[in-house]
């Protein structure tokens, strides 16, 4: 559905984006995460062509961005951040609006309006002023100019932010109903939240793409458990130098044997290093209590892929 191809995006001086790639097949749910200034939003726009890349290729559907990009904006169905709402107009007005500058012709807009409200369960305010409307109205409002026409590629920025825990759930459960009929690119700093949605995550440090992978896979074991006795010296060291692992630190003591020290040992999805953990321990006489692998969380993982982007970047400026 979505090919992007060593995508750059400067401007002047200043890199925002950096041969950044990937593809998304139709029907998937992806999440793009980041920090603010990673590059998710002007990535996100130079998919829906409102930004022309400096460099690189996009493909939507088939069709080039830069060669048939009204061609692309059909297919897309975009919800900003800040959604484009005017708040003085009746909801039913707003999406006669949109319908009519999306192009669906006259003959389908009163069967595309119905079937968005419907989605988006809005038939019991049509007749309210937008400004009138509760913060979690006014996202679904957002989200039904969205799918007036039926999108093939469905793009949320921040659907949720701002949203009590019921609106939240709410919007959730619209975000799995639209996906049985769209690919839907979800950016939010919700880290939980691309974890319910979504089945892959592409995450971005820097204007770069450091991680592309299916969630499940990427957080299955990605960590290890070591307790050890807390005179224990040279652990991190150690540890850390294993092959496969990226980092270990010492998480607290072990609160079921206060003499000993817990230590994280983080690794590549396949470089599962128990093994190498248990004969080294051996190898130096180490007291071990216990090695035992922990499913991680995408919070957590994001923090240690932040941890080492911060360091590169210090590296860099030494």
């Amino acid at each position: 559905m979505i090919s992007v191809k060593s995508l750059v995006k400067r401007y002047g001086d200043i890199t925002a984006v950096s041969d950044v790639s990937f593809e998304i097949a139709k029907g998937e749910i992806v999440g793009l995460v980041g920090h603010n200034g990673a590059g998710k939003t002007t990535v996100m726009k130079a998919i829906t062509g409102y930004l022309e890349p400096t460099a690189g290729t996009i493909t939507v559907g088939g069709k080039d961005v830069l060669s048939d990009r009204l061609g692309v904006q059909r297919q897309i169905g975009y919800l900003p951040e800040n959604a484009p709402l005017y708040p003085e107009m009746l909801v039913q007005e707003y999406l006669v609006m949109m319908a009519e500058l999306r192009q669906v012709p006259p003959e389908r807009r009163l069967d595309a309006i119905g079937r968005a409200v419907r989605a988006t369960g809005l038939v019991k305010v049509l007749t309210q002023r937008i400004g009138s409307l509760s913060k979690g109205f006014r996202q679904r409002v957002g989200i039904a100019q969205a799918i007036l026409h039926q999108p093939e590629l469905l793009i949320l920025d921040e659907p949720t932010n701002g949203l009590d825990p019921v609106q939240n759930d709410e919007i959730r459960r619209l975000v799995r109903q639209l996906a049985e009929t769209s690919t839907v690119i979800l950016s939010t700093h919700n880290l939980r939240e691309v974890e319910v949605l979504c089945k892959r995550v592409l995450m971005m440090m820097g204007g770069k793409l450091v991680v592309d992978a299916d969630i499940a896979t990427y957080l299955e074991a990605a960590r290890v458990r070591v307790s050890l006795r807390n005179d224990t010296a040279d652990v991190g060291r150690v540890l850390g130098g294993l092959s496969g692992v990226k980092g270990a630190r010492r998480v607290g003591a072990d609160p079921a044997a206060p003499a000993f020290d817990v230590w994280e040992v983080a690794f590549e999805g396949a470089a599962e290093p128990t093994p190498a953990i248990v004969a080294a321990a051996a190898e130096r006489g180490w007291s071990v209590r216990s090695v035992s692998p922990e499913s991680s969380s995408l919070e957590n993982r994001y923090r240690e892929e932040h941890d080492r982007f911060v360091a590169r970047q210090r590296e860099v400026a030494a």
